[in-house]
């Protein structure tokens, strides 16, 4: 495990003092395993807030989609059915019981972004409703089964989307975004980003940003650095490409179970989970259904549903 900071409030904050975490991430990335993860462990206290650049847009990525209050159908509404009925034989048909519904989005956004100044890291969101957020990062594994699955259980997700693990496939990815789901920036090519200067941060944030805009028609409004690793510079660079805020986590699902921060390990109203989209040769013979499935169980255990991560926060107005 490796340590590396994490605020518990909504606006983490972070210095420029990474080098010794990143050499250990770099040891353990090897030769040929660029897209990795990293699962941090929390330590240490939260940094003092830093003075970041401001926010144009020249580097592409203008014109964030409003974001509805309440966009799809509820969660586990059946995408072919309806009536409780169908909706249990859906989820049943993955092996699941239904996950209750989720409560109706905040009219008042407990997350508001702003147009202009430094990007805030979220790693939670401020809710007492019942309900966590699933966030799936890269996009190597392109399953058709998933996309079927999602269909079926209507359960809200938020991909970072990273241009070297898509570009094969744009295509894939947009069956998910029609049922609602919004598509984030992960950067072009899965640097560590706090090891590589300014200039070449902004060339995977706006590189990535202009791509995802021109493929799937909406701007990011949301940043996630490759295994968790920023600095002053990614909050810069993230600024002046589009996005208004960079998203981290609390827990990382594995194959079988999640991860967590938290030392109590449990889940927390307004946690952000990460995942992955992955397939049997990185989870050791378990498809990507088979590890989604877990992680819908690992929910359901613990009395949460699953929320739109977007609902839950106001873009910049205009």
């Amino acid at each position: 495990m490796i340590a590396f900071l994490v605020c518990r409030s909504i606006v983490s904050t972070d210095h420029d003092r990474m080098s010794a975490e990143v050499d250990t991430v770099k040891r353990m990335m090897g030769r040929g395993k660029r897209y990795r993860p990293v699962t941090w462990t929390l330590a240490g206290t939260a940094a003092a807030v830093l003075a970041a650049g401001g926010c144009s847009t020249s580097g592409g990525g203008s014109g964030h989609a409003p974001l509805p209050s309440e966009s799809g159908r509820p969660t586990g509404a059946p995408g072919n059915a309806s009536g409780a009925a169908d909706t249990a034989a859906a989820w049943h048909r993955w092996g699941l019981n239904p996950l209750p519904a989720a409560p109706p989005p905040p009219a008042d956004k407990p997350v508001k972004l702003a147009a202009t100044g430094t990007v805030p890291v979220l790693t939670h969101i401020p809710t007492t409703q019942k309900v966590v957020f699933i966030t799936v990062d890269d996009g190597q594994e392109k399953d058709p089964k998933f996309i079927e699955m999602m269909r079926d259980l209507n359960i809200p997700i938020t991909m970072f989307l990273m241009n070297d693990a898509i570009k094969s496939d744009y295509a894939y990815f947009k069956p998910l975004q029609a049922l609602g789901n919004h598509i984030q920036n992960h950067t072009l090519h899965h640097p560590v980003m706090s090891t590589v200067p300014l200039a070449r941060q902004k060339e995977e944030v706006c590189g990535d940003q202009k791509i995802l805009t021109k493929e799937y028609g909406t701007a990011p409004l949301l940043f996630r650095p490759p295994y968790g690793a920023y600095n002053e510079n990614t909050r810069i660079a993230v600024g002046e490409c589009g996005p208004r805020a960079i998203v981290w986590w609390r827990e990382s699902m594995q194959i079988r179970n999640m991860q967590y921060q938290d030392a109590r390990k449990k889940l927390r109203a307004g946690d952000i989970i990460l995942a992955h989209f992955r397939g049997p040769s990185e989870l050791k013979g378990a498809t990507m259904t088979q590890m989604f499935t877990n992680l819908l169980r690992r929910i359901q255990e613990q009395g949460f549903t699953v929320a739109r991560l977007e609902d839950y926060i106001r873009p910049p107005a205009g």
